[in-house]
């Protein structure tokens, strides 16, 4: 009987070490998988678990944010920017932004798949549900309390509107559709464009005051020097930044009388009928007043209307791209 019981617990204690031999095994193979699979991710991809469950984390501007791994329905509502991204990359969203119920004509080309989802600041938050969005880019112009809407209905990312995070703008809109590379070779393109153009304009402008403005409402209107093309005019191409630019701390109007006291040797004007509704004729009234006939851009015929699409933003890629190639063949008659 003392010998059975024995070999009983032999028995026992064998089939127990065989056991935990095997969770080693088990847990020695499992390590080994998941540093495969880690190895395979990539580096938008923060762990397995996110790519077992379709998502990825992708960084923007110092933020993460968890989006699918694969995203094919993209609306856009409130940032124009990432409209021209998608010009940029031919990327066409599901749902997009119109202007009183109408795609633009510039954006012809993407909007072949879009649904109006509202005005630019006027999302309509039941048609962007309706769409199913994998993701919606909106901007950071947002109010909060919109911003949290939009973020309920599907990851929610907020493009700057800032011209300077233009770069950081197309390449989120690249992650995120796999046009890495495309982004790449815009980027890469529009760089030696711009060495060919400061070769071009050499010092022949550097004492000349050069400005941006746009009509809306009737009203001249100047920015800082981080929006709309002032970024390519003072940062890219060089020119000194006049004093009424730098003390510009948003969209700021200009009166008639400043304008003529700031004097603008070279003047890009961008004049878009529908943001002129009440004011139709508010570019000839304007290049018909006296006082600003006598400013030098006007005297000299360097005054430029409209010389990209008057809807495009100026920060964007695809204003930079346009606008360079625009400006410098106008700067160097």
């Amino acid at each position: 009987m003392k010998k059975k019981l024995g070999l009983l617990l032999a028995l026992i204690c064998m089939l127990t070490v065989l056991a935990a031999c095997g969770n080693q095994e088990d847990t020695a193979g499992g390590t080994e998988n998941s540093a495969q699979a880690e190895g395979t991710v990539t580096s938008s991809e923060s762990d397995t678990s996110q790519a077992a469950e379709g998502t990825r984390t992708i960084q923007y501007l110092d933020q993460e944010y968890t989006v699918p791994t694969d995203v094919q329905r993209i609306v856009i509502t409130g940032s124009m920017e990432a409209m021209e991204d998608a010009l940029v990359l031919d990327v066409h969203p599901v749902g997009a932004i119109t202007f009183g119920g109408e795609f633009p004509e510039m954006y012809t080309s993407i909007t072949d798949q879009a649904e109006s989802i509202g005005q630019k600041i006027e999302p309509n938050f039941e048609t962007i549900l309706s769409l199913k969005p994998d993701i919606i880019l909106g901007t950071t112009k947002f109010k909060p309390e919109v911003a949290e809407q939009l973020g309920k209905i599907a990851p929610f990312i907020q493009v700057s509107h800032i011209s300077t995070n233009w770069e950081a703008n197309l390449n989120l809109l690249a992650e995120l559709t796999g046009k890495q590379d495309l982004a790449k070779q815009e980027i890469e393109q529009y760089r030696a464009a711009l060495t060919t153009a400061q070769a071009e304009l050499g010092d022949t402008l550097q004492n000349k005051k050069v400005v941006a403005v746009r009509i809306r409402n009737g009203q001249m209107y100047v920015y800082p020097e981080s929006v709309f093309v002032n970024p390519i005019l003072y940062n890219d191409l060089g020119f000194q930044v006049p004093a009424e630019i730098q003390a510009a701390k948003a969209q700021e109007a200009i009166s008639v009388e400043k304008f003529a006291e700031m004097n603008p040797d070279v003047v890009f004007i961008q004049f878009e009928a529908t943001e002129n509704a009440d004011t139709p004729n508010a570019l000839e009234d304007l290049k018909n007043n006296p006082i600003l006939q006598k400013t030098a851009a006007l005297q000299n015929n360097q005054a430029y209307v409209n010389v990209i699409d008057p809807l495009a933003e100026g920060g964007p890629a695809w204003s930079r791209i346009h606008f360079l190639e625009a400006a410098v063949e106008q700067l160097t008659k």
